[in-house]
């Protein structure tokens, strides 16, 4: 059977799956019905971003990484409201990573929050975790509207962006977890995370050398059995999504990359219609069921992207699920991890495109579209 049959009779499975499940009850399908409950995680996660910006110890398993989802949909969440206290959360919290920065061996480093701290040379640091906190330094830089501020985040950011080109982005295209005592290959987590930040600062700068390294990734990451890992597969497709949601709008249909990405994305599509709404089994009040959280917003920039509408009603109805555990649970780290992440979905969900906007997109219509 050739490629292009397969691919075809593999998107009309994810397609009728996903229908089949979306037909049984009907969603909300407009956006406004997301926006109050974005802003209340939104209001809960300002004043606690603010203060992470200059712990050098953790007081709790919160971590710089979990921060970096908050900044994302806070500064999203600027756009939409022109509240100032989101900005300045989340100028704040950047100002605090670029400082740490400074102190870092190697040079150009993000401190993580835990192992190797500014000053030492040895100890673990990662990636994936630093690429997280690379995204959201990005998505401070371009709102901010003071040339100098704009450019020192940007600088902090292209500065990691190198160290990691020069270091652990291997010829394949995939990217190396850096000082990770687990391995020195190749990782789906390093990879789909720093994929995305090469993405959006090529989107943002225009260095076709980002291009280059994200289009790596994905290629990379496509010739991966994703559901062959040592982690559970909410983890591992939240994370490896973010190369695909940031790289898909730059892979010529047609190529054997695009074929390449579509299938993955077909098989993920599969295992989410099938697994999503509490059907997997597992408690989304746990460190790798908070993943489920930024699920959506993945679905739903396919769904903008391919046009593919059940994607965009199979992220409401898990949206839908993921309010009611929030509301049941009690205050948690993990509770609060599913908050950061679906704060994402969320954002994604009420104005498309505004959670990974470049300096130059229109902050309240970042895709340009006719609004009522």
């Amino acid at each position: 059977m050739n490629t292009r049959l397969c691919l075809l009779l593999l998107a009309i499975t994810v397609t009728s799956a996903i229908a089949a499940e979306n037909n049984k009850q009907p969603w909300p399908r407009s956006p406004l019905v997301f926006k109050a409950p974005f802003l209340a995680l939104c209001d809960e996660a300002c004043p606690v971003v603010r203060e992470q910006a200059t712990r050098l110890e953790r007081t709790s398993r919160r971590a710089f990484y979990w921060d970096s989802y908050a900044v994302r949909g806070l500064c999203a969440a600027y756009d939409m409201t022109g509240k100032k206290e989101y900005l300045d959360a989340s100028v704040a919290w950047a100002n605090g990573m670029v400082e740490f920065q400074k102190g870092m061996i190697p040079k150009g480093a993000y401190y993580i929050q835990y192992y190797r701290k500014p000053g030492e040379s040895e100890g673990a640091w990662y990636v994936a975790d630093s690429s997280s906190i690379a995204l959201g330094v990005l998505a401070v830089a371009v709102r901010c509207r003071e040339p100098q501020q704009k450019e020192k985040f940007l600088n902090s950011v292209r500065a990691y962006a190198k160290l990691v080109a020069d270091n652990w982005v291997r010829p394949t295209g995939g990217v190396c977890n850096g000082h990770w005592p687990k391995s020195d290959k190749e990782w789906w987590c390093s990879s789909g995370i720093f994929g995305s930040l090469a993405f959006h600062l090529y989107e943002e700068t225009g260095d076709e050398s980002h291009l280059k390294i994200g289009l790596g990734t994905l290629d990379w990451l496509s010739r991966q059995d994703l559901f062959l890992t040592d982690y559970p597969l909410p983890t591992v497709f939240m994370y490896s999504l973010e190369a695909y949601s940031a790289g898909l709008p730059h892979v010529k249909p047609g190529t054997p990359l695009h074929q390449a990405v579509m299938a993955q994305l077909a098989k993920l599509n599969i295992w989410m219609s099938v697994n999503l709404g509490g059907r997997a089994g597992m408690n989304y009040i746990t460190q790798w069921g908070s993943k489920f959280g930024g699920l959506p917003f993945h679905l739903f920039i396919q769904a903008r992207l391919t046009g593919n509408q059940e994607l965009q009603a199979l992220g409401d109805k898990e949206l839908a699920c993921i309010a009611k555990e929030l509301t049941a649970a009690p205050a948690s780290d993990n509770r609060d991890q599913l908050g950061l992440f679906v704060m994402m979905s969320y954002a994604e969900r009420i104005c498309p495109g505004s959670i990974d906007r470049t300096s130059k997109q229109d902050p309240k219509n970042p895709l340009g579209r006719k609004t009522d």
